[in-house]
């Protein structure tokens, strides 16, 4: 048992977890963690991670990473977008959100992606096929790192967001870097790693991710989550220690 649980934190081997999710739910029970999502608490939390491993990062029942546990604390405290009839569209959805979401039945909401079995609508974000002002809320996280030519997509994003609609679209973001790093000639898997940090990252993410936004259209908004929540609930819930959630207007 203790071999199998040790191999869950490897990604290509993280959907294998869904089938013994009550099983794993109970041997990690406990009081210390709670995931804000669905409420379940644990003994411990898994490492997770590529270039480092981050201690307490992985719920072993929900599979949810610690960006997933703040922005749901920051819709479900901070937003009425839960509550509102909306027409809403998923890109790359992150399956600890998706059955949630997709039960909500005044949303009308699509997901898309080129390759997750979870896309209602096979698609590529730099050539979307929805028309124009489309969409109340759009959700993009941790998708523009992978996109070659993320202005592109960032574009597409914007036209087919309609007029006073919202997106949300994390990305990895190191808060010490001014600008945006990315290198076309950088294609090993081990160097990408290492400098982007994820072998299928193209680019690392500096302080200027909101003025790339803006120069697109958006209107943005750097959200700090983590200043309306105590110390406790940091440490309860295993948030992540910098992170801001980025939300674009039109």
């Amino acid at each position: 048992m203790k071999g199998i649980l040790n191999l869950l934190p490897r990604p290509w081997l993280i959907s294998l977890s869904l089938w013994f999710r009550p099983l794993i739910k109970w041997y990690f029970k406990g009081t210390r963690f709670t995931d804000p999502i669905d409420g379940s608490s644990y003994r411990k939390f898994l490492a997770y991670g590529y270039k480092t491993s981050r201690p307490n990062a992985l719920c072993p029942g929900t599979l949810s990473l610690e960006r997933h546990r703040l922005l749901w604390l920051y819709l479900t405290r901070k937003t009425t977008l839960l509550e509102q009839a909306l027409k809403v569209l998923h890109i790359a959805p992150e399956q600890v959100f998706f059955s949630t979401f997709k039960n909500l039945t005044h949303w009308d909401y699509t997901t898309t992606d080129l390759h997750s079995p979870l896309a209602d609508v096979k698609a590529d974000i730099c050539a979307l096929p929805f028309e124009d002002s489309s969409y109340d809320l759009i959700f993009c996280n941790h998708v523009l790192e992978h996109i070659p030519d993320d202005l592109q997509a960032m574009k597409e994003l914007y036209r087919v967001l309609k007029k006073g609609g919202t997106l949300i679209a994390q990305v990895p973001l190191e808060a010490t870097r001014d600008l945006t790093f990315e290198d076309d000639n950088i294609t090993n898997k081990a160097q990408r790693t290492e400098i982007f940090g994820q072998y299928d990252h193209v680019r690392i993410y500096g302080k200027d991710y909101y003025q790339r936004l803006e120069t697109v259209g958006f209107k943005t908004e750097r959200i700090d989550m983590l200043k309306t929540l105590s110390p406790e609930e940091i440490e309860k819930y295993a948030l992540p220690r910098e992170e801001h959630i980025p939300v674009g207007r039109k």
